[in-house]
């Protein structure tokens, strides 16, 4: 919204109309301080909202940076490297039980050369 000239004159004019020129400069100072507490009040309200929007902006960059540490720290030939010593150490451990039992054991003849085996019978 802008004035020209001519419209500030005529504002003018009908002030000095309405209330006279005795009473001119307290309406300009209570005009002047009356901007400035707008000012002020504008000027706090535009803070507190930089200041609301800024919160969660800090809060997401924090939340990158912790992001980007735990990739830095990520190491998955170690977790690799674990899992298959797991994996030996559980193939050992089954590789020796199976041998353990295979030693007891008698080794079993296929049954076509057992000559006790009667094969199936039918009644």
């Amino acid at each position: 919204m802008e004035l020209g000239f001519m419209e500030m004159v005529v504002i003018a004019l009908a002030i000095i109309v309405l209330f006279g020129p005795d009473k001119l400069p307290s309406i300009a100072r209570d005009l002047g301080s009356g901007v400035r507490k707008m000012r002020g009040a504008m000027e706090d309200i535009k803070t507190e909202i930089l200041k609301e929007t800024h919160e969660p902006v800090s809060e997401i960059k924090r939340e990158i940076e912790k992001v980007k540490q735990a990739a830095k720290d990520y190491t998955p030939l170690q977790e690799i490297n674990s899992d298959i010593k797991e994996i030996k150490e559980a193939s050992t451990l089954d590789s020796k039980s199976l041998l353990s039992t295979e030693q007891n054991q008698e080794p079993t003849r296929p049954t076509f050369e057992d000559p006790t085996h009667e094969g199936p019978v039918s009644r």
